[in-house]
């Protein structure tokens, strides 16, 4: 590094408080599964759709892989196309706008050509801006549906070279991720009809992986990478091209019957509605045009089906409106049909399909808005439940699943992620949402199908959880292939000690012993009401003690706050983190407490005006630029906002949901990221982004309702029938919000709250049912 670069470098650190060099030592090397990136995701816009196990990842033009990056279209963690380039005349068109529908169910871009010059001999040329050109894409059922519509504004007849070049690599998405492998299958592509294209490949997992790109109508030429068109408009005529890629999986040697083969996409437990696992069916000879057409109309009724009787929110604000309209929309694009319900997949483009924790946090954050989400993600997570000991997936009986994939590595075990269960925060999370489940809900027929996948957890945290026997519950992996660390934030240098050094494991992370504190209150309630007395007498003294022993382990004087977690040795690794926050989300903090951690979270090294830092500034490993040491999360700031709610610091809650708000207005879609750095907000300049954050991200999309939730103060009380606003604030954005459709049991109310001065009052607009509401001051 010269000697300027490193001044530079130092000068910035000074201002950040944080070391200048960071902690990134000779032996330290590459971390785990690590992100490779060569270019930021933020230097050009991208779009995505998902439907089911399938997603895209698009340039603004709706094109893939034109420039390097996450480009493609993805089905069960492989690239089935990995390339789609639109041109005219051998140009690239002028981009005029670029959006996704206001329900994510489509991609909507205009363009026009460019000033084009046919022969530079003869100078024949085409004006720019005479052709409009309207481009639609969408996924549904097993295939990505693309039409580009043209029209002709000039006053002269026009013809048109129109060509699209592709390719399909079938890449694991750990490799686009940036690892290497020695060995791969076996690709090929052949000309399937004058109108079709099949790119083919073999995997070493014994998978036959196809795409299909069909185009209509019929082009001039093709080869195995181009098809080329030639278009002809006369003056006002409209005419349009469909590309229809259609993916598919199957076993290269399928001797097992069908319903055999049915039965293994069922254990895994990602089986969709008809057609995810197989690409859709049609007439032969029905064109192109009426497929897409019928395509498009039934993945409307399909997405009006999901969204169907749901609770929306109305402001004053309209831009917060526009934030929750994406949210909203956000969340049912990542949902995905399994045989068990709903599940929030966690994000797209790295982490999209089942993450045990992210689905939990999704759930839990939305569960006012939509249940249907806590009740899918239960019964998923009950049905994958580890029954065994099981060292190379970190599985004990009684887990709940962390991560599972269906790509070709993971299926040869050269990532461990098939089945894995190497999460230390899942367990609890997963008894915790069961009892806040019920509680909204009085769901008692869910609460019981699960109940024996809940006592294994339970038992699971007693057992397996507590590696030492001391009441805390621990994590350390059981194969190198494993994370090494186990709570949300496991990369693998978050845990540390006040010199910067890393934490030796068994390690008992702060908020773990929260989630368990309350996840054995839930499960007592649930235990009495079904009967089950002396287990609920026993959860709660456990819990109880819990929480004593808690504060004399983690609590740390000398910083203000609960430290980060405790190492092998039960050494605090003394450092001011958001963890403490969900000490708060949890209510193991006491309450003598509150004011400090507080106090702690929204200073100024650890909140930045945009939401609060996950390691403060100042501490050895911080790093704004970092993914859990300096970084900001929504979610966890969100939690971390419900937390402060429960101790009843509405006007802290506030303010980080004021922060949220700001960040969500300088973003592309007004969408939450993922994260974003960490660095002090400053006047007249946004937040600083991250370079590969996932966007949209499920829990991130969840969290401006829990911030509403938060400052509103909403309990569902179904054991009640009772709807109570508990001491509500609306942040300095909102003058008044209304809550349509919102329900319990068989009510639903229409509710509007209006600040007046430092009141908030609530009104009932519309009732169906006896629910009672309440405001509690």
């Amino acid at each position: 590094m010269a000697a300027n670069d490193l001044k530079a470098t130092a000068s910035v650190a000074e201002r950040e408080g944080r070391s200048p060099l960071g902690f990134q030592d000779a032996d330290e090397v590459l971390p785990q599964y690590h992100i490779e990136a060569q270019t930021s995701l933020v230097e050009r816009p991208l779009r995505s759709l998902k439907f089911g196990e399938a997603f895209a990842v698009l340039d603004s033009y709706g094109d893939i892989g034109v420039l390097p990056g996450p480009e493609g279209l993805y089905f069960q963690d492989t690239r089935y196309l990995s390339r789609l380039h639109f041109t005219i005349e051998d140009q690239r068109p002028l981009l005029l706008s670029s959006v996704m529908q206001d329900d994510n169910g489509a991609l909507s871009v205009d363009m026009t050509t460019p000033d084009i010059r046919i022969d530079a001999q003869d100078e024949t040329s085409i004006p720019r801006e005479l052709i409009a050109i309207e481009r639609t894409k969408f996924l549904f059922r097993g295939a990505c549906y693309d039409r580009i519509g043209l029209r002709n504004y000039d006053s002269r007849h026009r013809h048109l070279t129109i060509a699209l070049t592709f390719d399909a690599d079938f890449r694991d998405l750990f490799e686009v991720r940036g690892m290497d492998r020695a060995h791969r299958g076996k690709r090929s592509v052949q000309i399937a009809s004058e109108s079709e294209v099949q790119f083919r490949y073999v995997g070493l997992d014994e998978m036959v992986r196809t795409t299909n790109l069909h185009f209509g109508p019929k082009p001039k030429h093709i080869e195995p990478g181009k098809a080329v068109f030639r278009v002809s408009l006369a003056p006002g005529e409209k005419s349009s091209l469909f590309i229809r890629v259609v993916f598919e999986s199957h076993r290269a040697y399928t001797s097992a019957p069908a319903a055999e083969r049915v039965g293994e996409d069922a254990a895994a437990g990602l089986s969709e509605a008809a057609g995810s696992n197989a690409g859709p069916r049609h007439p032969r000879g029905l064109a192109e045009g009426v497929i897409f057409a019928r395509a498009y109309r039934d993945s409307r009724r399909d997405l009006r089906q999901l969204t169907a009787g749901i609770t929306t929110v109305i402001s004053s604000n309209d831009q917060f409106n526009e934030a929750a309209c994406r949210a909203t929309a956000d969340l049912y694009m990542l949902a995905s049909r399994t045989p068990e319900g709903i599940y929030p997949f966690a994000g797209i483009p790295w982490y999209s399909t089942v993450f045990g924790r992210d689905g939990i946090i999704t759930a839990m954050m939305a569960l006012w808005i939509d249940p249907k989400f806590g009740k899918g993600v239960l019964r998923y997570l009950a049905s994958t439940q580890a029954k065994a000991a099981d060292p190379s997936a970190d599985a004990q009986p009684g887990k709940v699943l962390h991560e599972t994939r269906r790509g070709e590595m993971a299926m040869l075990g050269e990532v461990p992620f098939r089945h894995y269960y190497g999460t230390i925060d899942g367990t609890p999370l997963f008894v915790m949402l069961a009892s806040e489940y019920y509680a909204v809900t009085g769901d008692l027929d869910t609460v019981r199908a699960i109940w024996p996948a809940l006592e294994l957890a339970i038992e699971w945290m007693d057992k397996h959880g507590d590696r030492d026997g001391d009441g805390f519950v621990e994590y350390a992996r059981d194969t190198d292939k494993g994370l090494e660390n186990q709570g949300w934030k496991d990369s693998h240098d978050s845990i540390f000690h006040t010199d910067g050094s890393l934490a030796k494991g068994p390690i008992a992370l702060c908020e773990v012993q929260g989630y368990v504190y309350a996840a054995k209150n839930g499960a007592a309630k649930l235990a009495s009401m079904l009967g089950h007395d002396e287990m609920a007498e026993q959860l709660s003294r456990q819990a109880k003690a819990l929480r004593k022993a808690f504060d004399e382990a983690f609590w740390c004087e000398e910083i203000g706050t609960y430290a980060l977690a405790l190492d092998g040795e039960k050494r605090q690794c003394a450092v001011r983190s958001s963890n403490a926050g969900h000490a708060f989300f949890t209510g193991i903090a006491l309450p003598e407490r509150a004011a400090s951690v507080a106090a702690n979270l929204l200073s100024k090294d650890g909140f930045n005006g945009w939401g609060v830092r996950t390691i403060a500034r100042g501490e050895a490993r911080y790093n704004p630029m970092s993914y859990h040491n300096g970084s900001i999360w929504p979610h966890d700031n969100a939690m971390i906002a419900l937390g402060l709610a429960r101790y009843d610091l509405k006007a802290e809650a506030a303010r980080i949901f004021e922060g949220m708000f700001d960040t969500a207005l300088y973003q592309d879609q007004k969408r939450l990221p993922e994260l974003f750095c960490g660095f002090m907000r400053r006047r007249q300049r946004g937040p600083v982004s991250y370079p590969v954050a996932c966007s949209p991200q499920a829990w991130a999309a969840a969290a401006p309702f829990a911030f509403l939730a938060a400052c509103l103060g909403i309990e569902l009380q179904h054991d009640r029938n009772r709807i109570r606003f508990r001491n509500p604030v609306l942040p300095a954005f909102l003058d008044g919000i209304s809550i349509f459709n919102l329900k319990l049991g068989d009510s639903r109310l229409d509710l509007r709250l209006q600040r007046y001065g430092e009141d908030v009052t609530v009104n009932v607009l519309k009732r169906k049912g006896d629910a009672q509401v309440s405001l509690l001051k």
